[in-house]
């Protein structure tokens, strides 16, 4: 080998010496904390009490402000109840949501919500979640007719994985939002202008109307008091189009190229199932690394007959589910077409529900006996689980009779 090539070669080590030296400290040091340290108990965890603020198991909220945002549309401000254990918020990371428990007609239910407000302003005592009213939703009519000024709500503590880690995501995020899926980027938004969070957003922003613009004058407002950090893009695709400055159509990658440096982006979509199938076989284009491309949690699919795999011959069946929680076992009817999770939820059996996405796991539960035909967009579920028969019962539909056991949710 040549005189050269040994010089290419080289390699040069560091000595780890003042590492080792550093390492040999560390007992005589810690002998020296533990003859300093007071020899009264400590009564108190501060840590265990950090850990409560932060992930309660249960929030006791009123609903102190509504504001309608769109004819459809509605902002309701939440504080804590103050005849209630909940004296202060938990705080949260933006794009993190709440699952709401509410009593419609007798039978407890669950659905999640984004947090639109900002992680800060739970510090000063309120979060907002901003519902659109769907036309065959169950719970948007009942909150409709029902939640005023007054009213109490119960929640889950702050939620889900749909926010920004610098260890992970790039510096510039690009949210792509559709309808109501707008709601968790307002909080990553106002996150990002107030200081507490090192990135800069490009929402492109997808409606059908553009009286359903959520937030409009106030993103709007907030992109020109602050272009270097966040902007916003409206994709509209009604017939008629009269906003100026917007692009029309739907969120093409043609779209998302114009606006963004795809290669120096990280995405984050939130919207309705069907501008999640549209906007994913658009960003396939790019060839971005799975980490690259963030999907919040989307509830329940409308119409599970479209999904991959399903078996067409059991659509119009209805099966029987032997449900076990805690000490009661009870036989009840499970439609084929709505989750065993919807199937509990209707016998009132009050099963553990959060995400209602597969992705917390918070109702896995043990498929004693039977078949159920799994989500394979929700199948968030370890190898372990697969192998030894858990699921959950979110993202699970019956395709024959059913023994099950549910976990009680803890109080």
């Amino acid at each position: 080998m040549s005189g050269k090539q040994d010089k290419d070669l080289t390699i040069t080590v560091r000595s780890n010496t003042k590492d080792l030296l550093a390492f040999t400290k560390l007992v005589p040091e810690r002998k020296k904390r533990f003859e300093k340290a007071p020899s009264k108990p400590i009564k108190s965890d501060p840590m265990n009490e950090l850990a409560k603020k932060l992930h309660p198991k249960r929030q006791y909220l009123k609903i102190n402000e509504i504001k309608d945002e769109t004819k459809s549309t509605k902002t309701f401000r939440l504080v804590p109840n103050p005849d209630s254990p909940t004296k202060e918020l938990a705080y949260f990371r933006a794009g993190q949501y709440l699952s709401v428990k509410v009593n419609v007609n007798g039978v407890r239910i669950t659905r999640p919500y984004s947090i639109s407000s900002s992680p800060s302003e739970a510090l000063k005592g309120f979060y907002d979640l901003t519902i659109k009213r769907e036309e065959e939703g169950f719970l948007t009519h009942y909150i409709w007719d029902n939640w005023t000024v007054g009213t109490k709500i119960e929640t889950s503590g702050p939620e889900g994985f749909f926010y920004y880690e610098p260890l992970r995501d790039k510096q510039h995020i690009v949210g792509l939002a559709g309808g109501s899926g707008i709601t968790p980027f307002r909080s990553i938004a106002k996150d990002i202008i107030e200081g507490n969070c090192d990135a800069k957003l490009t929402l492109i922003y997808g409606c059908s109307d553009e009286e359903d613009i959520i937030f409009h004058d106030e993103l709007k407002k907030m992109e020109s008091e602050h272009p270097d950090k966040f902007k916003m893009v409206i994709v509209l695709s009604s017939e008629e189009v009269t906003l100026t400055g917007c692009e029309t159509g739907f969120i093409t990658s043609e779209i998302i190229e114009k606006y963004t440096d795809v290669n120096n982006s990280s995405f984050f979509i939130c919207g309705p199932q069907v501008m999640y199938n549209f906007v994913e076989e658009q960003l396939k284009k790019f060839n971005l690394p799975p980490k690259r491309v963030r999907r919040e949690a989307f509830g329940e699919p409308k119409n599970v007959l479209a999904l991959p795999g399903y078996p067409q011959t059991v659509a119009e069946k209805t099966f029987k589910i032997k449900a076990t929680i805690g000490t009661l076992t009870k036989e009840i009817p499970a439609i084929a077409t709505e989750s065993v999770l919807v199937a509990l939820e209707r016998a009132n059996l009050a099963p553990p529900s959060k995400c209602r996405s597969g992705e917390c796991g918070f109702c896995r539960s043990l498929l004693v006996s039977g078949n159920v035909y799994v989500n394979p967009l929700s199948d968030w579920r370890r190898e372990g689980d697969k192998k030894f028969n858990y699921f959950h019962p979110c993202c699970s539909y019956p395709i024959s009779d059913l023994e099950v056991i549910i976990p009680r949710e803890a109080l």
